[in-house]
């Protein structure tokens, strides 16, 4: 069976994207090759299609927790079997996750980048027959990435135990980036190809607004472009806020961000994708991932923290290939407070230093201990008991993943565990006045091999669809089995965790790497200074800017963003008089909403023609 083969049997297409084949034909050659795709460019695709070719299973590196399920999911729901290893598993989990992996029949193995340097997983590098090693978000292993995870850092010395091709992926990265992620994954005597899609969204219509009144602007565009859409926010508080609001007005809409629980973002999720709420605003730990192609419009109400960022973002509209709108709102006490949050980003080392020394004492974990472990973190709790501003606690705790001291895993869903703890003949003599109780036992005995040895990792999606149960009614039922001291049920959790890289270390002898720091500053004042620039210029084309950022430097005029726009005056005073000529009686203020209506084909200065023509 040949790729397009392949991909007619899981995926149903008849036919590749742009550069899908030519990645695809490259892997399946054997070289190792980074495929940078812009976002909605199917990357996924590009490793999976050679992995089901190939005899083995693609072991698959993603800091991304909420997609390597999402991918597993999608997977399995194709027959294909996939396993996933991430932050939040005990090491029996790990462990037949990993056995599993080693003898049974599946062909993706995922991976967070931690895991990879742990003495468990190495342990199993010679049974796990690898095909490929996949690297996805590969920008993370460049120091010049703007998010570098030093765990990735591992894949390198992965690649002198397992010689196995390496397909690396990301959506964005500039040239710099691109050869420094090629520099650590080669491998001696392999070439690496870089292959590169072009950038260019001819759908995508980038407009930049300089306005006050937030709200205003924002109503005018959801009412004004038809279709569902994602507002993006970088506060919990305000999502929510601006949520109440927008419904206030009657819009539909909800909010998402990583502070609710598993179920209502998983039922939010669903629902929006299904239109059945329009609007999602929300924080950017939505979008990753999510297949729906028909997102007309993306607005920022706040300003990225980098080109790379919202480049990502705005991507998610119009994938299939209508047009769309991404909408950037902005005034100057944006610019003052992305000059403040350099403060909070980038605490002083000092500062770091004592947030290490108090992260240990929080745990009870005295000097020369520590190393590997792995413990629940609520940044909340913790900055209480210290009296220490959050925000500078999370940034101290990012920096100190950065410099390799730990891994910081946010928000992470810990899955609902259970583990019989009767034995099978004392289950037989179990009398139920509920039948459920009987039939959740049995289907957790059948679904669940070493449920009665340990506690395992409950699917509760997938076991209630097998039960015919809604998700709460199995609470009740697990709650129930639990009270009868049937089973140990533990309910699933929501935990940032923390994994430790090393014994704990002396005040005075943590390496702090203030040339590292250094560099991670200028690169985020560099950032900084881009994003500032997209939004402050009005000389050149937006998309032409963004492309420029990301070294595509030969690029045409894109004739639909608000620059574009408001050059081409005399184009938009021909259709001015057209609109007049079909609406004699239009006044100030239709002219006015078609200045605020980016789909309206007009700009602000529609205003000073309407103006010169009633002269």
């Amino acid at each position: 069976m040949d790729a397009l083969e392949t991909l007619k049997k899981y995926w149903g297409h008849d036919s590749f994207r742009p550069m899908q084949k030519e990645i695809i034909d490259r892997a399946l050659d054997g070289g190792d090759v980074l495929a940078i795709l812009p976002t909605g460019g199917g990357k996924s695709v590009c490793f999976q299609v050679p992995c089901l070719m190939k005899e083995g299973l693609a072991l698959v590196v993603t800091p991304l927790i909420a997609l390597m399920k999402d991918q597993v999911q999608n997977l399995e729901a194709r027959g294909i079997r996939a396993v996933a290893l991430y932050a939040g598993m005990t090491r029996r989990e790990i462990d037949l996750a990993l056995n599993n992996a080693a003898y049974g029949d599946f062909k993706f193995l995922y991976v967070s980048p931690e895991r990879l340097g742990t003495a468990l997983f190495k342990s199993y590098l010679e049974v796990l027959n690898i095909n490929y090693i996949v690297v996805d978000e590969a920008h993370c292993i460049s120091q010049w990435g703007y998010d570098f995870r030093p765990d990735y850092l591992q894949i390198g010395e992965l690649r002198r135990a397992v010689d196995a091709p390496v397909i690396a992926l990301t959506a964005t990265a500039t040239p710099r980036v691109a050869q420094d992620i090629m520099d650590r994954l080669s491998a001696d005597g392999r070439e690496f190809t870089l292959m590169k899609s072009g950038f260019e969204r001819e759908n995508l219509n980038y407009i930049v607004r300089e306005c006050s009144d937030k709200l205003g602007q924002v109503l005018t565009v959801c009412n004004s472009v038809p279709g569902s859409g994602i507002i993006y926010l970088r506060s919990r508080s305000k999502c929510e806020e601006l949520s109440a609001r927008l419904k206030a007005e009657g819009l539909s809409v909800a909010f998402y961000h990583a502070g609710l629980g598993p179920q209502a973002r998983a039922s939010r999720q669903e629902a929006w994708k299904r239109g059945e709420i329009r609007i999602m605003v929300c924080t950017n730990a939505f979008g990753m991932g999510i297949d729906k192609p028909d997102v007309r419009l993306v607005i920022h109400m706040d300003l990225p923290e980098s080109p790379e960022a919202y480049f990502q973002e705005a991507g998610r509209a119009g994938r299939d290939g209508k047009t769309s709108y991404a909408v950037l709102l902005w005034n100057r006490t944006d610019l003052q407070r992305a000059s403040k949050l350099e403060r909070t980003s980038f605490p002083e080392l000092e500062y770091i230093a004592d947030v290490y020394q108090k992260l240990h004492i929080y745990n009870s974990i005295p000097y020369d201990q520590g190393e590997n472990r792995q413990v629940k973190f609520d940044l909340a709790e913790f900055c209480a008991h210290f009296k220490l501003e959050r925000s500078r606690v999370h940034y101290s705790l990012v920096y100190l993943e950065r410099s390799g001291h730990i891994t910081y895993s946010e928000d992470v869903d810990i899955p609902t565990r259970v583990q019989i703890v009767r034995s099978r003949n004392e289950l037989n003599d179990l009398v139920f006045d509920d039948p459920l109780l009987g039939d959740v036992l049995e289907a957790l005995m059948r679904g669940y091999p070493g449920i009665f040895s340990f506690a395992v990792c409950i699917n509760e999606e997938r076991f209630c669809a097998a039960c015919g149960v809604s998700v709460e009614h199995l609470h009740r039922l697990l709650y129930r089995l639990s009270l009868e001291h049937v089973i140990k049920y533990i309910p699933c959790e929501r935990s940032s965790v923390i994994v430790l890289h090393h014994n704990r270390l002396q005040p005075g002898n943590v390496d702090m790497q203030p040339q590292r720091y250094e560099m991670l500053l200028q690169n985020y004042r560099d950032r900084c200074a881009a994003m500032a620039g997209y939004v402050t210029q009005d000389s050149e084309c937006r998309s032409r800017y963004l492309l420029k950022y990301f070294g595509q430097e030969n690029s045409t005029l894109c004739g639909r963003c608000d620059v574009c726009r408001a050059k081409g005056s005399k184009g938009e005073l021909n259709l001015l008089r057209e609109y007049l000529a079909a609406h004699p009686n239009a006044t100030i203020e239709d002219i006015k909403a078609l200045a605020l209506n980016p789909s309206s084909g007009f700009t602000p200065r529609v205003l000073e023609l309407y103006r010169l023509l009633s002269r």
